[in-house]
Order: C-alpha cells, then sequence, then structure tokens
C-alpha cells in the first residue's frame, strides 16, 4: 500500500474508531441509568411448581388477613415478579404498609412467558383455564383454603384474570384487571374490520396483528373466541344464587394495544347489569395505572 493510500486509511479508520465511540457515549448518555426503586419492605416468598404451573405465595413480613390474592402476571414476566422494587407490585405493597393494613397472601401464578386461559378446543395450546382451577385446587389443599378469593391481573393477565373471574363468579370475591387485553372486535374479524379496530382505537399496527396471532394460537374460531371473550362472558345470564365478585377495571386512553375501548364497554355493560364496578380511566399509556385506589380496592371492605 502507497504511504498515501496507507496515510488515508489510518486517517479514516480513526475517524470511524472516534464515531463509534462518540455513538456508544451518546446511547449511554440518552438511556436511563437505573431504575426508580419503589421503597417497601418485599414480602417473603415462597416458590413451588404444581405440574406445569409455577407459583410463589408472598406474605408480608408484618402479617396478613385470610384472604388469597391470586395475581396473573403480564407477558414477558414470571411467577415472582411481586418483590420486584421497579414494578407496579412493589407499590402496591408498598402503599399496603403506608396504610398500616394487612393485605391478602398473594399467590403468583405462572405458565410461562405468555400463556392464555381457554377452555380445551380445537387449538393445541387451548385447555389452560380447566387446567388452573384443578392446581389452584391443589395449591389450597396444599397450603391451606383461603377466606375468600381475589383475582388480579395486568395486560395478558389482566385478560385472564377477567376470563377466570367471569368463568366462575361464585369462586371470587374481587376481581381487578389492569389494562386488559379485551377488544370488540373478534380476532376471527374480515382483516377491513380489525384495520378499522386499530385506526379507531389508535393501538400500533404490529401490536395489534401480534395480539390477533396470538389469539389464534389459543382459540380456533370466533365460536371458540366468545367462549372467553369477557364482552361475551359479561352477558351471561346466572342465577340468582351465584354471586358477583366486585370488578374493578383501569386503562390508559393512550395504550398502544387498543385495550381503552374495549375495558370501556366491558364496564359500561358490567354496570348496567347490575355488576358493582370501579372503572379508572387513566390519562396515559398501556398499564398506567392508580395504585392508591387498587390497593384499597383489594382490601376487606
Amino acid at each position: 500500500m502507497k504511504p498515501r493510500r496507507r496515510t488515508l486509511f489510518f486517517v479514516a479508520s480513526a475517524l470511524l474508531l472516534l464515531a463509534g465511540i462518540c455513538w456508544v457515549c451518546w446511547i449511554r448518555w440518552s438511556q436511563p441509568w437505573g431504575d426508580q426503586a419503589v421503597k417497601f419492605t418485599p414480602a417473603r416468598q415462597e416458590c413451588r411448581q404444581e405440574g406445569q404451573l409455577r407459583y410463589c405465595i408472598n406474605r408480608d413480613a408484618g402479617g396478613v388477613n385470610g384472604d388469597w390474592l391470586y395475581h396473573l402476571h403480564g407477558r414477558k414476566l414470571d411467577e415472582t415478579i411481586w418483590n420486584d422494587p421497579s414494578y407496579m407490585t412493589a407499590m402496591i405493597q408498598g402503599v399496603w404498609q403506608q396504610m398500616g393494613q394487612r393485605p391478602p397472601t398473594v399467590v403468583t401464578l405462572s405458565y410461562g412467558p405468555v400463556w392464555l386461559l381457554t377452555q380445551k378446543g380445537k387449538a393445541e395450546a387451548s385447555g389452560l383455564l380447566e387446567q388452573i382451577h384443578t392446581d389452584m385446587a391443589a395449591i389450597e389443599a396444599r397450603h391451606g383454603r383461603p377466606a375468600r378469593r381475589l383475582l388480579l391481573g395486568e395486560s395478558m393477565g389482566g385478560l385472564n384474570a377477567l376470563i377466570l373471574g367471569l368463568s366462575q363468579p361464585e369462586r371470587y370475591t374481587k376481581v381487578a384487571a389492569l389494562c386488559p387485553g379485551v377488544y370488540v372486535d373478534s380476532p376471527f374479524a374480515p382483516l377491513s374490520q380489525l384495520m378499522a379496530a386499530l385506526e379507531r382505537t389508535g393501538a400500533d399496527p404490529k401490536i395489534g396483528f401480534g395480539v390477533f396471532r396470538l389469539a389464534r394460537q389459543y382459540v380456533a374460531d370466533d365460536a371458540e373466541w366468545q367462549r372467553v371473550s369477557p364482552l361475551a362472558l359479561i352477558e351471561q345470564d346466572l342465577p340468582a344464587s351465584i354471586s358477583r365478585p366486585q370488578l374493578y377495571v383501569s386503562n390508559g386512553l393512550y395504550d398502544r394495544y387498543g385495550n381503552f375501548e374495549g375495558s370501556q364497554r366491558l364496564m359500561e355493560r358490567a354496570r348496567a347489569l347490575g355488576w358493582q364496578t370501579e372503572w379508572h380511566p387513566i390519562y396515559g399509556g398501556h398499564c398506567a395505572s392508580d395504585i392508591a385506589s387498587l390497593a384499597r380496592f383489594l382490601l376487606p371492605g
């Protein structure tokens, strides 16, 4: 290589290296350097497995009341999430401690990072709705029966909490669903209808079509979807002898999953049908939540 070309090569290499260093420094500087941690005392956590179900029992260090709160986590989380100091579960625990109230025992449930409670049908992944009843009964047989059962879930877990609570309403006293995946339109609706729904709700198209594809892994057709859709379950004609759980639902107006419309519709129908409800529309994005009102809702009273 001639001297001039060699010099140009080294200069270009040095400039590229300098540009790379500057880019790395900018990325480091422009992104968060850490997480805002919640000030709280972590619950005592005992984790086990029941068949495919992994679960953790979380008991507040200051004592618990006789209720059990079953927590169904969001997508890509797991059963250990309750004590995460950067997650909203820690905020709930912290509010309970600030209130000086003995909270419920929290039992977090997980079948993996992604799962949907559906009745056994044609889809290979279906059948978890029947399975979770069996697994929860086994947990209670091992650890004791609660005075009352409560449900809490966020995002994917919010949908699962509604499916579980509305499928067997007599088993649960309260059901809280944060940013649940409730949709007015079936995932089996025509493409033009789904595209209109994405535009109407302001959902991110990539996320929206991803949700529709995910639903099709657990239900094979529209008839199977209607068996688990909260908007269909809320319309069930329940006998007078069956008690209805109190419902708490919140959702951010600018939810990029497009969940606000369905959540609001669900609460309107539940209220019209005589359910005791708390609807918390939030000015924010996906899973923005009012932790204080949620923490109060999950306590006795």
